[in-house]
């Protein structure tokens, strides 16, 4: 489900002002940029932008219900874990 083109970060759910100020950091402004790039390489960016407090479970499956269009609480656990193992295995290149 793409956004619309006139929504702005924290019309999506899971993305308050911090977030979306973070994201911003990280270079992504814009929601259907937050799609296109996926959950994953989102939050390798805010770690690059960030690097003493890096992307926590939480906040990676936070990223995907957004794009989802979500609350993460509703992304079966499996899928969690399979994006946080992902996730994991980018970070120790």
């Amino acid at each position: 489900m793409e956004p619309p083109a006139d929504s702005v970060m924290t019309d999506l759910p899971n993305i308050g002002s911090e977030v979306a100020a973070l994201l911003a950091r990280a270079g992504v402004t814009d929601p259907r940029e937050l799609s296109r790039l996926g959950a994953v390489e989102a939050a390798l960016r805010i770690r690059d932008v960030r690097p003493d407090d890096p992307p926590c479970r939480s906040m990676l499956a936070a990223l995907d219900g957004a794009i989802r269009g979500v609350r993460w609480h509703e992304i079966p656990k499996a899928e969690r874990e399979a994006l946080w193992k992902e996730y994991q295995a980018r970070t120790s290149r």
